[in-house]
């Protein structure tokens, strides 16, 4: 299904509904909820093979999935036994909902670690208007993830998550997304109006879920996609080449050393990310995973492991656009590799790779590795 409208979603940077509905039909969006809640509970590395494989056939499609899950998994780790958010968690099994977030804010510069707007409480009511830079998908969600200040006199880094349902408020679309890859995420800016029950703002500071959930997820289902779209374009190569090979038996040609060459790239990017994510599994199965999930060591590994993978991917893509050569660089054939190409370039854009190599700077002057 992805595949089939992969490049129409491409070509006209429109919301790749079939997959969504799709997803929806077969209840993969709620994959990562805990079984307690009647979801299939799903571990990093069993979301990260989802998003791999999505993104292969569709890259906007595996990105809507992956942000998907990371914000289902924020509020299955940091629920704190709310009545509302645990009922929330068996509504996604039922009802299936596509859920977005809003991290970014005019005024912020990208560090979605702080917030201009403040939630207000009123009467058992929120009230929370938020102008966002970048809002995902936002337009075709069910509900959006939110971050804010705590309250009017909370600083700028004491942020809550605000559940926003659709119902809740209005969306007012302030930028375009005409853009070079990933056009199928639909991202433009957005001025958030909204209001809702109090119990939809989240039991646990927004601090320990970036750190604990909405990093790791974002890092290692981010790498776990453009893995995807890479291991895609090299699959592309691997069927040109064998085409080659058969219009002359017993010859080996040129280009399958090239393939060789970039297999093993590639299959260090898949170890890489299957490694973190079973790390991490083990780490959230076992005592202290807080702890560890908060320590520099780890803060560290999902810093290399993003700027790696989003540096990685475009490298593969480029070496088999050398391999199929021409026949990658048109669009209108069987190996055309423009989409791949251009999805994959997003990776070091999003969260900034010179702004996170700088945190890692900041860390390793006083980190000491066991």
């Amino acid at each position: 299904m992805a595949a089939v409208h992969a490049k129409d979603v491409d070509t006209n940077a429109r919301f790749p509904k079939e997959s969504i509905d799709a997803l929806k039909s077969a209840k993969i969006l709620s994959a990562p909820v805990p079984r307690e809640f009647g979801g299939q509970g799903l571990g990093m590395k069993q979301l990260g093979a989802l998003c791999a494989a999505l993104s292969g056939a569709c890259g906007s499609s595996g990105m809507v999935l992956a942000m998907h899950y990371i914000q289902v998994a924020c509020i299955a780790r940091h629920h704190a036994d709310n009545a509302f958010f645990k009922r929330y968690l068996s509504e996604i099994v039922e009802t299936q909902p596509l859920l977005a977030s809003i991290t970014s804010e005019v005024g912020t510069f990208g560090d979605t670690r702080s917030s201009v707007c403040a939630v207000e409480r009123k009467d058992g009511k929120f009230i929370l208007n938020k102008q966002a830079t970048t809002g995902s998908y936002c337009a075709h969600a069910d509900a959006i993830l939110v971050t804010c200040r705590r309250d009017e006199s909370a600083p700028k880094s004491d942020q809550a998550l605000v559940l926003v349902r659709k119902t809740d408020g209005t969306l007012t679309q302030t930028t375009t997304w005409d853009t070079m890859g990933m056009r199928g995420t639909c991202s433009p800016g957005f001025d958030l109006v909204s209001s809702g029950p109090e119990e939809q703002i989240m039991p646990v500071g927004f601090g320990d879920i970036a750190a604990q959930s909405m990093v790791p997820y974002s890092h290692i289902l981010w790498s776990a996609l453009w893995w995807g779209i890479a291991n895609d374009a090299v699959v592309k190569a691997s069927t040109y080449v064998r085409g080659e090979a058969r219009k002359n038996p017993g010859t080996v040609p040129q280009t399958a050393t090239r393939l060789a060459e970039v297999s093993v790239q590639l299959q260090a990017m898949k170890n890489n990310w299957q490694a973190i994510a079973t790390e991490f599994d083990e780490i959230t199965a076992g005592p202290d995973a807080a702890e560890k999930l908060l320590g520099i060591g780890w803060a560290l590994k999902m810093n290399n492991l993003k700027i790696g993978s989003s540096e990685t991917a475009p490298q593969i893509v480029h070496k088999a656009l050398q391999i199929v050569g021409i026949m990658g660089y048109k669009n209108d054939s069987p190996f055309a590799l423009s989409r791949h190409y251009r999805d994959a370039l997003s990776g070091s854009l999003m969260i900034q790779n010179d702004r996170i190599a700088g945190k890692s700077a900041s860390m390793l002057l006083v980190f000491k590795d066991d």
